[in-house]
């Protein structure tokens, strides 16, 4: 009975909170719950869930034309077509639309959802009769159709209240939205597809017009995390054509003759059958074209395979992704232009039968591939990460294996088939079948039957799902090299000292040298010839000198010339020896916990800020990026995109971590939490080692949100100092402001460092408005730290300007030619 009890108890509780989760969300989005529940009345109330669609409810040319049924372009955004639609309907309603709601309000959204729809159908009706006065193949096909869609109004509705969103959504919505939007009426031409990209378009002009006047940051850039998110939902967006002409069977879009011709669908005939009336055999025609066998449904496929692919490792920053990009997109406008070619020496009348019907979409159906090669290759910087070279060379032999088994299996198939062709004959209709069917005719007639049949059908398909399988095994595997170096470099930091930013060096993009006796180590990167070491050497006090000599023979072997950029004064001595020269770059804040208290006029501008968070209920989460909660993530991910999008200059690099960094379990994240668990802020904390303890941490990333308390980050830091004070740490570092200094910042050595002083000096001036450096660096001065001077050390004065440029190209590693123009120029100043 008790079990029982609990067990009913339990139940009951459940269904509350489910209950008050419903009352919640339809007190916050009372427009978008209840279009979601009269969406669901409608269609079984009218019956379109099962096949029913009354002409005196749907939108078309028809209908409001010749009919007059004026209110039809109203009623088909309140209808559901059928249950697939109601179901994304409800998705996108409950969950963008919604969030709209959230931003604009219920009578901006209602409004907005109406608008933009009636006008989207009624600029896509007049669209669609003029098209059909020219005889347009879309036109003619759908315009008898009913079209019932409260997608229209919801996508109109959504791309208004994106004007309201912070730039993060604001970004991702417009972009992957309207990619969808086209990729659908490109290739899908259906009218639906038209009349839901119209409303969008209307929903960008009504969201500009209802937040005119509203202060807002400006669209400037996104981070490497965001930037790689970006292209690959446009890579995979644009490889959905394919599987939209398959899906619907009636591809009529503009750029649904590229998949028919690759495919070796017969567009002439199909165009004849639909160029004068809408007949059964019209529609039989476009919704069997897909029906011609595994071998051309997986061929039609490729393309949508390897771009999933491809845009999987996109979004990890994987170079072989990018290639793969590249590749598919080139191979598309390559092969729709040989396509095209074909036809027009073989089937002339076809190809001025189809420019008469989509006028110009020879040219649109290269030019779309085109444009995400220019947009892959602009991007280029951001998909660095290199798999290893046994990983390259194991899928190599995978794909070769298995093309040089797949043709052979092929060959042997058909020259035992009876009456062979010859041998060559035979091996170039071999190859033929890997490519698109339209260009390799593999539809020709042969004596197989069965399985042999099957296999010689579909030997392209199979060998393209071989590639991309060998290809996923490519892009999950990290380089073994570099994780061997960067674990290797990590134990070398616990056992000896590598200072406060030694941790840097384990950063995505840095190389690692050992000296032989594996005592000593040191991280750098390589920019245009320039060997920049990252910090401290890493060694014992006694092998500095040793390491140090060590890795310029390295980098004199390598033709490269070293520099080491962030190191401290403790080097001076070695690097002396050398003959080098330092030059001053930056300061560092260092505060040791045991003298850190909150108490005393010294600390009073730590102290009131700390007070008052906790009197507003502010709590800390000091934890890891893998025991973060998920909620959390998505609002750190927001919140940091939300920073660098209002940064007028690009994200920095180089000794400023960012998201990936958080990531590293040796890397503790302190948040600040609002009284509804609303993140306020977020600092991230380096280890810091000493002879295998850990001895300290070093600040690294540090965001706070808008509208956040006053002072959330003296809070934030505060709270962490007292965290680390009671787990027995020795040393918090709050880093260094790269290029600011105080008033009694380092020395220099010569006069001669004054050009690389002055190109220093001017690259902090620019940077200040954006990042706020020498203003960072005054904040610190709160904590009461030491300063602990920063160098630049280098050997010879002649190498001042490349070094100064490299520098310039590790913190921005994406600025434009102008930016690094200014700075050549500063020099002559």
């Amino acid at each position: 009975m008790g079990i029982g009890g609990g067990m009913s108890f339990s139940v009951r509780a459940t269904m509350a909170g489910a209950a008050a989760r419903a009352g919640r969300s339809l007190r916050r989005h009372p427009f978008s719950v209840g279009l979601s529940a009269l969406l669901v009345i409608t269609g079984a109330a009218f019956g379109t869930f099962w096949g029913e669609h009354p002409d005196w409810l749907g939108a078309s040319p028809l209908t409001l034309g010749r009919e007059r049924q004026w209110w039809t372009p109203l009623t088909a955004l309140l209808v559901p077509d059928s249950w697939g639609e109601l179901i994304i309907a409800l998705v996108i309603a409950l969950t963008l639309l919604a969030y709209a709601e959230r931003l604009m309000g219920t009578l901006r959204t209602a409004l907005a959802f109406v608008v933009t729809g009636v006008l989207g159908v009624l600029l896509g009706i007049g669209t669609q009769s003029l098209a059909w006065s020219w005889g347009q193949v879309w036109a003619r096909v759908d315009a008898r159709g009913q079209v019932f869609d409260p997608l229209i109004g919801i996508m109109g509705a959504v791309m208004a209240g994106s004007a309201f969103a912070p730039a993060l959504h604001r970004r991702r919505i417009r972009l992957i939205g309207f990619a969808l939007l086209l990729t659908f009426t490109l290739y899908g031409g259906d009218s639906d597809s038209v009349y839901r990209l119209f409303s969008a378009l209307i929903g960008l002009v009504a969201g500009a017009l209802l937040s005119r006047g509203r202060a807002r940051a400006a669209w400037h850039r996104s981070s490497y995390r965001e930037t790689r998110t970006l292209i690959a939902a446009m890579v995979a967006v644009t490889g959905l054509g394919p599987l939209i002409v398959l899906i619907t069977g009636v591809g009529t879009g503009p750029l649904a003759p590229v998949v028919a011709g690759l495919r070796g669908v017969d567009i002439s005939g199909i165009i004849d059958n639909c160029s004068d009336t809408v007949s059964d055999r019209c529609v039989t025609t476009f919704s069997t074209a897909v029906a011609t066998g595994t071998g051309v449904v997986l061929m039609s496929l490729v393309p949508l395979l390897l771009s999933l692919v491809a845009a999987w490792g996109l979004r990890s920053g994987r170079r072989a992704a990018w290639f793969l990009a590249m590749g598919v997109n080139a191979m598309m406008a390559l092969l729709t232009g040989i396509s095209v070619a074909v036809r027009q020496f073989t089937h002339p009348a076809d190809v001025v039968t189809i420019d008469r019907q989509f006028p110009g979409f020879s040219v649109l159906a290269i030019l779309v591939p085109v444009a995400m090669c220019v947009l892959l290759a602009l991007t280029h910087r951001r998909f660095a990460v290199r798999a290893s070279r046994r990983a390259v060379r194991r899928f190599v032999w995978i794909i070769g294996i298995a093309f040089a088994v797949l043709v052979a299996a092929d060959m042997i198939l058909v020259m035992t088939a009876g009456h062979p062709a010859s041998f060559w004959s035979t091996l170039g209709g071999t190859l033929r079948r890997f490519l698109p069917t339209g260009i390799g005719h593999p539809g020709s007639k042969t004596s197989l039957t069965g399985l042999s049949r099957a296999v010689h059908r579909d030997v392209g398909g199979l060998f393209w799902l071989v590639f991309a399988a060998a290809m996923l095994t490519l892009l999950r595997g990290r380089s073994v090299s570099t994780a061997d170096e960067t674990e290797r470099f990590r134990a070398q930091l616990r056992e000896t000292d590598g200072g406060t930013l030694g941790f840097m060096g384990t950063w995505e993009g840095n190389e690692h040298w050992f000296t032989r006796d594996g005592r000593g180590a040191v991280a750098y990167r390589v920019v245009s010839g320039i060997a920049i070491a990252v910090g401290d050497p890493v060694c014992t006090p006694g092998d500095a000198e040793h390491t140090i000599r060590g890795f310029l023979d390295f980098c004199d072997s390598n033709a490269w010339t070293p520099v080491f950029y962030s190191t401290h004064e403790e080097f001076v001595p070695a690097f002396r020896r050398f003959g080098w020269k330092r030059l001053s770059v930056a300061e560092e804040t260092v505060v040791p916990l045991e003298r850190f208290e909150l108490t005393g006029k010294v600390w009073t501008k730590v102290r009131q800020p700390y007070n008052r968070g906790q009197r507003d209920g502010l709590t800390t989460l000091w934890t890891t990026w893998e025991q973060l909660p998920a909620g959390l993530v998505s609002q750190l991910d927001a919140l940091s995109e939300q920073w660098i999008a209002e940064k007028a200059l690009p994200e920095m690099r180089f000794t400023l971590g960012g998201m990936e960094e958080l990531r590293d379990p040796d890397v503790a994240i302190l948040l600040a939490l609002g009284p509804e668990g609303e993140l306020q802020a977020v600092t991230s904390w380096m280890p810091v080692w000493r002879e295998g303890e850990l001895i300290g941490r070093t600040l690294d990333f540090m965001r706070r949100a808008d509208g956040a308390m006053p002072g959330v980050m003296e809070f934030a830091i505060a709270s962490a100092a007292l965290h680390m004070k009671e787990l027995g740490l020795q040393v918090m570092s709050l880093s260094g402001a790269p290029l600011a200094q105080s008033a009694d910042g380092g020395e220099d050595d010569g006069a001669e460092s004054a050009a690389i002083k002055r190109l220093l000096e001017w690259l902090s001036r620019v940077l200040e408005p954006a990042y706020g450096f020498a203003s960072l660096l005054r904040y610190k001065g709160k904590f009461n730290p030491e300063y602990r001077s920063m160098y630049l050390f280098y050997a010879d004065n002649s190498q001042l300007p490349a070094i100064g440029l490299a520098i310039g190209r590790a913190y921005l590693p994406d600025a434009s030619p102008a930016e690094y123009v200014a700075l050549v120029r500063s020099l002559a100043g």
